[in-house]
């Protein structure tokens, strides 16, 4: 049997091979479809960025969602972002859920700020209950790249907190 990772790329690759996304075969209806995904994958997304937000930010951030909105070039997107004062302060992009559907697409896909594609096949709440430990790797690889385009006191839990390793405090307070 294969895994839920594997299971999804073979529905993916064999959307892919019939030319249809589920049961739908035209660009409205897998429209359709997608708008339906975004609302079953509201609460999770919001989920794994609230995790990032208590974790990571210690609550400072703010998580917001488009919802489905037209992209300039046709297609449809959605957005779930979480969003906080050193990332601004920083310039670089928040840490993001991204549902899109591009005009030249067969079907949609999930990605982040920084990280890549992944399929988007959501036909029901279990569908988008199994895409948490994807969400998840999508919001902490955005985390991982935005550091590396700033710096590690982006993320006020290292900043302000202990030393994981040691147990100890840490004072990061700049001189």
């Amino acid at each position: 049997m294969p895994t839920a990772l594997n299971e999804a790329l073979l529905r993916h690759f064999t959307d892919l091979r019939d030319g249809r996304h589920g049961e739908a075969t035209t660009r409205e209806d897998k429209e359709r479809l997608f708008a339906r995904a975004v609302d079953l994958l509201d609460p999770v997304a919001r989920a794994v960025l609230d995790e990032v937000n208590a974790d990571l930010l210690l609550g400072s951030g703010e998580v917001v969602a488009s919802g489905p909105t037209r992209s300039q070039e046709g297609g449809i997107n959605a957005m779930w972002s979480l969003t906080w004062q050193e990332q601004r302060d920083e310039g670089v992009l928040p840490i993001a859920v991204v549902a899109h559907y591009g005009t030249d697409f067969h079907h949609p896909h999930l990605r982040g700020n920084t990280v890549g594609d992944w399929p988007l096949n959501v036909f029901d709440a279990a569908d988008a209950e199994a895409l948490l430990p994807t969400l998840r790797a999508i919001a902490g690889g955005d985390a991982h790249n935005l550091v590396f385009q700033a710096n590690y006191r982006l993320i006020p839990a290292v900043v302000v907190t202990q030393d994981i390793r040691a147990g100890t405090p840490v004072d990061e307070t700049p001189p």
